[in-house]
């Protein structure tokens, strides 16, 4: 286990799918001591599932009373936890933040949800496009006729596994001056609105439109675009500064006044018919050839398989292959404490007893694995 910003930061993660699991890979990268409690009988996580990485597994039988304490006794040594069931849940297995905040204060409560833990659709099912729908943010989203979701990026990884993973590190530091743990109430819904800020004050003062494809950046501006080449794949501008769009005509042969009313909203339609005609005379390569590296804020766009090949990202060694799966390194990148993939997702329970060594478990007697 290589050491990281978080190196000596203990965390319980309650095994789920989702964010929950993200912001425990998120901590783990950093070099956080993250045990993964797995339901008992499975063998290894699946292996494409990276998000299970760099964390340690101990399998116990939520149902099992014995098992029950050796959570416990976990949580009293541990500096936050994180579960991501139900609201109700964690308390009917007696797992719940009283519990939990009896046998150590200090703690750190991470709740991941989509809803939160109350309201009138708390205990409701969901997912990621569900939650962001009410936020304003899946409206933004899509061409005009109708929204796109957009992954699960804004939702349950944007909204969810950061706000969490922010939220449980702002209580671990204050628990640390303070000695008083707390609950962080990490709701998909809320972190997604969140995101939102910025776009309810541009509305706010009519700098924005509510409705998709009418705005600078939601795919509505010539100047901020994806536009298909002459080989079927797709470039993507973003020269918002009247003098980077200059550069970009200038580097395709055109005249850079053919879009001097470069921000009035009605040539819009117009312009990016220009430009879907210019971008359709070479293919990506070309392009790229052209244009890449320059102030013309240009890009091209990258397939899941291509991206890892792409020399900036070679480079920088955004990608790194572990066990036969290319997949992100950590981020943010730190000088001094650099976080590091800390191993393959976990067989399953595997590091029951070095971790109950490591951090003083007493197993009770019949306790189910």
């Amino acid at each position: 286990m290589a050491a990281g910003p978080l190196d000596g930061v203990r965390i319980v993660e309650f095994a789920g799918i989702g964010p929950g699991p993200f912001a425990g890979m998120l901590l783990a990268d950093l070099g956080a001591d993250v045990v993964r409690i797995d339901r008992p009988g499975g063998s290894q996580q699946a292996p494409g599932d990276v998000t299970a990485r760099s964390r340690r597994s101990v399998a116990l039988d939520l149902k099992d009373p014995a098992s029950i304490e050796i959570c416990l006794q976990l949580i009293e040594r541990a500096d936050g936890l994180i579960e991501g069931f139900r609201p109700g849940v964690m308390e009917r297995l007696g797992l719940g933040p009283d519990a939990a905040l009896a046998r150590n204060p200090r703690l750190v409560y991470g709740r991941m949800t989509g809803w939160g833990q109350d309201g009138p659709l708390a205990q409701a099912a969901g997912h990621d496009i569900n939650y962001i729908a009410i936020t304003g943010a899946l409206h933004a989203l899509g061409q005009h006729d109708r929204p796109s979701p957009p992954l699960n990026l804004v939702g349950d990884f944007g909204g969810g596994s950061l706000y969490l993973a922010l939220g449980l590190l702002a209580g671990i530091l204050h628990a640390r001056t303070s000695g008083q743990g707390q609950v962080v109430d990490a709701a998909v819904c809320d972190g997604a609105a969140s995101l939102m800020t910025m776009f309810y004050g541009f509305l706010s003062t009519g700098y924005w439109t509510d409705a998709r494809e009418r705005n600078l950046i939601d795919g509505g501006a010539h100047f901020y675009n994806a536009y298909a080449c002459a080989d079927g794949k797709f470039i993507s501008v973003g020269p918002i500064e009247p003098h980077f769009c200059a550069i970009l005509l200038e580097k395709a042969g055109l005249d850079p006044d053919i879009l001097a009313d470069h921000r009035d909203r009605t040539r819009w339609p117009v312009h990016r018919e220009t430009l879907e005609r210019m971008f359709l005379t070479r293919s990506r390569d070309e392009w790229c050839a052209l244009l890449e590296g320059t102030d013309a804020c240009f890009a091209p766009v990258l397939s899941l398989a291509e991206a890892p090949a792409h020399p900036h990202n070679q480079a920088r060694g955004s990608f790194a292959e572990v066990d036969g799966i290319v997949q992100p390194v950590p981020a943010p990148r730190f000088s001094a404490t650099p976080g590091a993939i800390q191993g393959p997702p976990p067989q399953v329970g595997a590091h029951r007893d070095t971790v109950f060594a490591e951090w003083g478990i007493t197993a009770p007697d019949g306790a189910q694995a």
